[in-house]
């Protein structure tokens, strides 16, 4: 069997399809029409002898032999743009592409402070961002897709390399008109956990709610979920519920201050740990340790902003 039928963009092609499990949308994905994308998947399956697909009338399935191949496939490519790696790791500090992820939780809140003082500071930067869910993130830097995401810790998923940046508290965010609205600080016994709003599942930040109020699972309210961040603190104006929020969104967050009051809990132990992480063997890590020292100066030097900690 000979390679020279085969290129990284037919596995690119065969990963998407695996990912989306719809021809149409790993088209889009790739930008590419479907008719080609399917004649580069056919040709693949031709050339390997099996069939990776199984093509239904509702959509995609991978086959058991076809798993299998999607997973040499990942391995393939990721190794491919290690080269790139290789490449840019001789270059000037924090110069060219560096491609970072960055939780839903906390990109929005972060990195406006970020951009333009790593601009200043690396002037031949170019960072691309992706935001998403801590899982998919965690797996785009394992199969090399992203050099690097910004996330809460501890990180489930693929075993990455950590560099702790900053400690951040949660607060609770209630109606203005609510009891506790009235207080300065709430202590943590006092939390409503029945009224409590949870993140919709794949935001770490409804595992981190969970993991200091686990009786919350035992309250059978499907209603109080949110999607993002700032669907859930409409849902608090609108005096839905309750909800911790991360000190960062709320010192961002200002349109609904007269209607979302925000509490300390407690000693601010209720809080979460975030980090750079990368793969281990990263041959960029020069670059990673630096963008995290970046930040760190960056939030140390910001009055608008406020962390609880910065971590070592």
């Amino acid at each position: 069997m000979t390679l020279a039928g085969l290129s990284l963009r037919d596995l690119e092609y065969l990963l998407a399809v695996a990912e989306h499990l719809s021809f149409g949308r790993a088209a889009q994905a790739c930008a590419v029409s479907q008719p080609t994308l399917s004649a580069q998947i056919r040709k693949v399956e031709e050339l390997l002898k099996i069939e990776v697909f199984e093509r239904a009338p509702r959509g995609v399935l991978v086959t058991s032999r076809g798993a299998e191949v999607v997973a040499q496939a990942r391995l393939v490519v990721a190794e491919a743009r290690r080269l790139f790696e290789v490449a840019a790791a001789g270059n000037a500090p924090l110069e060219g592409t560096f491609r970072l992820g960055v939780i839903a939780t906390l990109g929005p809140y972060l990195v406006p402070f970020l951009l333009k003082p790593l601009r200043a500071r690396f002037p031949h930067l170019r960072l691309l961002l992706s935001e998403g869910y801590t899982r998919q993130l965690a797996r785009q830097v394992e199969e090399g897709e992203l050099d690097a995401i910004l996330a809460a810790s501890p990180l489930p998923g693929p075993e990455l390399t950590e560099l702790k940046l900053f400690r951040e508290e949660f607060v609770l965010a209630v109606p203005r008109d609510h009891p506790l609205a009235r207080v300065e600080q709430v202590r943590r016994e006092d939390v409503p956990v029945q009224d409590l709003i949870l993140m919709s599942e794949g935001h770490c930040l409804r595992e981190h709610a969970l993991a200091y109020y686990a009786e919350r699972l035992s309250v059978d309210r499907p209603d109080l979920q949110a999607a993002s961040l700032e669907t859930l603190r409409q849902m608090i104006a609108a005096g839905v519920g309750v909800s911790l929020l991360p000190q960062l969104a709320v010192q961002v967050g200002a349109l609904l201050d007269d209607m979302v009051a925000y509490r300390r809990i407690g000693d601010g132990s209720i809080s979460r740990d975030v980090a750079l992480f990368h793969r281990p063997g990263f041959s960029r890590i020069r670059d990673v340790r630096l963008l995290r020292q970046a930040v760190q100066q960056i939030l140390a030097e910001q009055s608008a902003v406020k962390v609880a900690a910065t971590l070592a």
